[in-house]
């Protein structure tokens, strides 16, 4: 009997391009990316701490790069994946949040999220893939998006819409590159304890109600989601596009 062989979560030979890099979720991925043998370019808009990412990676010894670039700034975004891609793997992680009541929610706020997490991702998305098309390589690209690109929760109007919209485009250009071996997915994960997450987890009544609604009983880390990272990024996850893997505890069970 020949048996089937499970398909590599290895990254040997493949570039990967993460944003958001300098910490939290984007800072995981990079060294997931990297421990599966992928050549990881670390991105955020400071420099400060992607060198110091960048040389823990070295010493670890895989191949890492650092580059600050804020990718609200759609030109320069352009010209840098054009000059140092083509990029195999995208890892988008940049995001933002401004948690309001929807009544109190102020167009500065609304302007700055939807900028970040989806105007900025949309063509970042694209010139990778441009880069992929032009090369005529396949590749995956992956967008952070959020449980609450399913569901909702209080004071995340903003923040639902910009995730649910990141999911639709997602899903739309996944059918789009799919004839050129481009896949295109969402990971979305619930609270996981970030810098970030922390403003919302010091609440006690916030951090009870999360609780609840997580069936496993406990936030998130980012090691919860490095796993999943790579399958994503590999062949592991070769039929799989258009779609999202949520990672959050049980919470979009109900």
């Amino acid at each position: 009997m020949i048996l089937p062989i499970t398909p590599s979560f290895r990254l040997d030979g493949k570039r990967a391009l993460v944003t958001g890099a300098s910490s939290g979720i984007g800072l995981g991925a990079a060294a997931a990316l990297a421990s599966a043998g992928a050549e990881v370019w670390c991105v955020a808009r400071r420099l400060e701490g992607l060198t110091t990412l960048r040389d823990a990676l070295r010493a670890q010894g895989a191949r890492a790069e650092a580059a600050a670039i804020d990718i609200t700034d759609l030109s320069r975004t352009a010209a840098f994946v054009a000059q140092n891609g083509p990029f195999d793997i995208l890892v988008n992680s940049a995001g933002m949040a401004r948690h309001s009541p929807a009544v109190n929610t102020t167009p500065e706020d609304y302007d700055a999220a939807m900028n970040l997490n989806l105007r900025a991702a949309y063509f970042l998305t694209r010139e990778v893939a441009k880069g992929l098309i032009a090369a005529g390589r396949g590749g995956s690209l992956i967008n952070l998006s959020s449980q609450m690109g399913h569901v909702a929760g209080p004071d995340r109007a903003v923040y639902a819409a910009n995730k649910h919209a990141l999911e639709g485009m997602t899903k739309a250009m996944a059918i789009e590159w799919g004839p050129h071996g481009i896949r295109v997915n969402t990971l979305c994960p619930t609270f996981i304890r970030t810098p970030l997450a922390e403003q919302t987890l010091a609440i006690p009544e916030r951090r009870a109600w999360i609780l609840s609604k997580i069936k496993l009983g406990r936030v998130g880390e980012v090691e919860d989601l490095m796993g999943p990272i790579v399958f994503l990024a590999s062949d592991a996850s070769a039929l799989m596009t258009g779609t999202h893997l949520i990672i959050d505890g049980g919470w979009t069970a109900e």
